[in-house]
């Protein structure tokens, strides 16, 4: 008895010596209060880990381990921090090379679906998938899945990509501050609408909607094709940030150059209206022009910084079905650094548009939106500027990170 009880502390003991330890220091360079600041600790020199635990001041702390490059690895541990202004915290991150990711309860949502038109309601689809690739040739992407693409949300937000030549952002709009897509997959029922749900909030067309991606021929926007396939992929579920990535392999981005492979990849996190956009090719693109920026919403109050936020507050039908669908209010916006920018074009009927390059072989910005159907939002374009001009300041002042 006394023998087994040795080799079972022996055991335990052996466990616990298995972790890593790393300090984290986190503080807020402002006055202002900050809640669900994103930590991210890159994972490579700390081994094979396969668990993690967050405390501060004896306290856990929701946390994440992703995958990102799909290698059966963590490559990433993030968490979120709440911090008062100039406030700074220590957090203990303790890492493990077996067990499993602790689970925490869901503050983000993402999904794939594909169609089964055998199914009645529209919204009950449970064809689950994670990655779907179509030829270049494909004669109809845009129908393979359930929502167009795949979506995601946290309590504030919700988005759906089209997987067509488009890769337009359409955006779901919520009364409450809660995650609603597995309930309503983007197609709220009339039961649910009486319960208070949200629904589809814009129409897009070939428009970028709020931010996608696209070429530039030197005059307009041109759409993500021709290409060899697209993919569209979930890295990371949650529970407090969600991945998607849209893959663009073969694009003949420029008809002078040869084709390109383009990584979009979609980040929200929990707590967040704001998603953060990594655009990532397989070689340097420097002397490549690109194009993005927002859908101009009928007859839209437009709003810009001219060093990189641009935004509209508008009302338009969220649908071309005009009998089903009452006009929506939204307010969009989008923030690329300052070095990105070629330059800011005029407004015209359809789009708010930036012509973009990168300083090598990636690029970054964000992009943002509210429905004026939110209890919780902004109900004016006076609100909506003014929380934007806030929004960039805390874009340009991260929270600092040390460890």
């Amino acid at each position: 008895m006394k023998r087994s009880l040795f080799w079972a502390l022996l055991a335990v003991s052996t466990t616990t010596m298995a972790q890593q330890t790393i300090t984290v220091s986190v503080s807020n360079p402002v006055n202002t209060n900050r809640t669900d600041q994103p930590v991210v600790i890159p994972l490579a020199k700390y081994g094979d880990i396969r668990s993690a635990l967050v405390t501060s001041d004896g306290k856990e702390i929701a946390c994440q381990l992703d995958d990102l490059d799909q290698d059966e690895q963590f490559d990433e541990l993030c968490f979120l921090a709440d911090l008062a202004g100039k406030e700074k915290k220590q957090y203990t991150v303790q890492l493990y090379q077996q067990g499993e990711p602790r689970p925490y309860p869901a503050r983000v949502y993402a999904e794939m679906l594909m169609r089964n038109d055998k199914v009645k309601e529209k919204n009950r689809h449970d064809n689950y998938i994670e990655s779907i690739t179509a030829r270049g040739d494909c004669a109809n992407s845009y129908n393979l899945q359930h929502h167009h693409g795949v979506d995601f949300e946290s309590e504030l937000n919700g988005i759906r990509i089209y997987f067509d030549k488009r890769q337009t952002l359409d955006l779901y709009g919520k009364f409450k501050k809660r995650l609603e897509l597995k309930e309503t997959q983007f197609y709220t029922s009339d039961e649910q609408k009486t319960q208070g749900y949200g629904d589809d909030v814009l129409w897009v067309g070939n428009t970028f909607g709020l931010g996608a991606f696209r070429g530039w021929d030197g005059k307009e926007p041109t759409m993500i094709d021709p290409v060899r396939s697209r993919t569209q992929r979930i890295i990371s579920y949650g529970p407090l940030r969600t991945i998607v990535e849209v893959i663009d392999r073969g694009w003949k981005a420029d008809a002078a150059k040869s084709p390109i492979n383009m990584t979009l990849r979609y980040t929200q996190y929990a707590g967040h209206r704001d998603t953060d956009v990594d655009v990532l090719f397989n070689k340097d693109v420097s002397g490549y022009r690109f194009s993005t920026g927002i859908i101009n919403v009928k007859d839209s109050e437009e709003f810009s910084d001219h060093k990189g936020l641009r935004a509209c507050w508008g009302t338009d039908y969220p649908s071309t079905d005009t009998v089903k669908w009452n006009r929506e209010t939204v307010g969009l916006a989008i923030c690329i650094p300052n070095k990105h920018i070629a330059s800011e074009e005029a407004a015209n009927k359809d789009n708010y548009a930036f012509v973009v390059k990168t300083d090598g072989s990636r690029l970054s910005y964000k992009i943002n939106y509210t429905s004026a159907n939110e209890e919780f939002g902004y109900h004016t374009a006076r609100e909506w500027f003014d929380y934007l001009k806030a929004w960039k300041r805390e874009v340009e002042q991260p929270v600092k990170v040390e460890f």
